[in-house]
């Protein structure tokens, strides 16, 4: 029988063998980085695979194990690796499966870091070609090459908020024998499940929701087929950026509450959205959730249990205006992170300061975009820090 999302969270990733008849409500935390053996017959064996047992800490450990076990189940994949952050997700993911010479579309609107990775190092530095396409109005299927390996995109598009038919796009990537890679960072299992739409890759930095508590760095690779994570963990333990043991308990912790956490953080979400769509000093509101939001029946098909997310953007009309709301705030502070318990913010040049200002210009990425992660607290105290602070900026 197939069980509930917060049945799996809670009950999932627990289970390692120990000696006696009690076993630990919580799954112990193993520091080590390195195994005992008897003699170096078994140490080659449990190498080669041929026995069962953990040898180095690059590779494996029995709480990072844990770990992704539960991230397995909640993004119905076939396996999962974890890595000491979002972009040593991302570039593993991608870096395992392509050589110079091959050819990625990616779309123009993502993570200001990951931009940068597809510009700075796979193209200038090591070969790679790269088509940064807009996914939302342009047809890509005329950017295929015969060299075309894989096609990236974010669930949620940072920080436009748009939202994209992952079916399509995993539909064109298919036919051209293409890996999709998404990154759902933004949205978390809790909201949407690419996998389940035609991704072949889930990508995650999940120093963001799925963590929650802004205490630790980490990132997550799912995938739809277990070869894909083994290929990409042979490859990770050449590079080395392996997830360490103390963040994979912590996150274990986190994910234990990440879909009550992401419901609070989306019914806030909403609030907040219907209320800046009605202010005067905001000139567009980008949240999914709205009816008039150009991503809304994209995201009502594709989204799980009427949820939307805890992220949002405004469009305040400068950058003069943003920098004053910012300094206005009583609350709410400026952070370049996101999907913390608390309400924070982040500018276009802080979160996308890895990108040029012509490459944000062409991204469409004006400097009075303002994003805005919604946390825990109660939605009115929210809203008041908003409206105390756009009050000082209309003045």
């Amino acid at each position: 029988m197939k069980k509930g999302l917060m049945t799996t969270l809670t009950h999932m990733g627990s289970k390692i063998e120990m000696p006696g008849t009690s076993m630990p409500k919580v799954a112990p935390l193993y520091m080590n980085a390195a195994y005992c053996f008897d003699d170096a017959e078994t140490l080659a064996a449990v190498g080669a695979g041929e026995k069962d047992g953990y040898l180095y800490g690059r590779t494996s450990n029995p709480t990072n194990d844990c770990l992704r076990e539960i991230l397995t189940a909640i993004d119905e994949g076939a396996d999962a690796q974890v890595y000491s952050s979002g972009m040593g997700a991302i570039s593993m993911a991608v870096m395992s499966n392509i050589k110079a010479g091959d050819h990625i579309i990616a779309n123009k609107v993502i993570f200001g870091t990951s931009f940068k990775f597809f510009r700075a190092e796979l193209r200038d530095k090591f070969g790679v070609e790269i088509s940064f396409v807009d996914f939302a109005n342009d047809d890509i299927e005329k950017y295929f090459k015969p060299n075309t390996k894989i096609v990236y995109m974010e669930t949620i598009a940072n920080p436009t908020i748009d939202v994209l038919d992952i079916r399509k796009v995993a539909a064109s990537a298919h036919a051209h024998d293409c890996l999709l890679i998404v990154d759902n960072t933004f949205a978390t299992p809790a909201v949407c499940r690419p996998l389940t739409l035609g991704a072949d890759m889930v990508v995650y930095s999940a120093t963001k929701f799925m963590c929650g508590h802004s205490d630790i760095l980490a990132g997550v690779i799912v995938a739809n087929k277990k070869s894909l994570i083994d290929h990409i963990t042979d490859v990770g333990h050449s590079y080395g950026p392996i997830m360490s043991p103390f963040d994979a308990w912590l996150l274990i912790r986190s994910l234990r509450t990440l879909e009550i956490r992401i419901n609070q953080h989306s019914r806030n979400a909403m609030q907040a959205a219907e209320y800046f769509q009605g202010h005067k000093q905001v000139a567009h509101t980008l949240y999914p959730g709205l009816a008039s939001s150009p991503a809304h029946r994209v995201a009502s098909e594709i989204f799980s249990r009427g949820l939307y997310g805890g992220m949002l953007s405004i469009d305040l009309g400068s950058e003069q205006n943003v920098n004053d709301v910012i300094r206005n705030f009583k609350m709410i502070k400026l952070v370049p992170s996101l999907g913390a318990f608390t309400t924070t913010v982040s500018d276009t040049k802080t979160s996308h300061g890895a990108m040029t200002k012509a490459e944000r210009d062409a991204s469409g990425l004006s400097d009075g975009l303002l994003r805005v992660s919604i946390g825990l607290e109660n939605v009115e105290d929210i809203i008041e820090d908003f409206e105390q602070s756009l009050r000082k900026v209309a003045r």
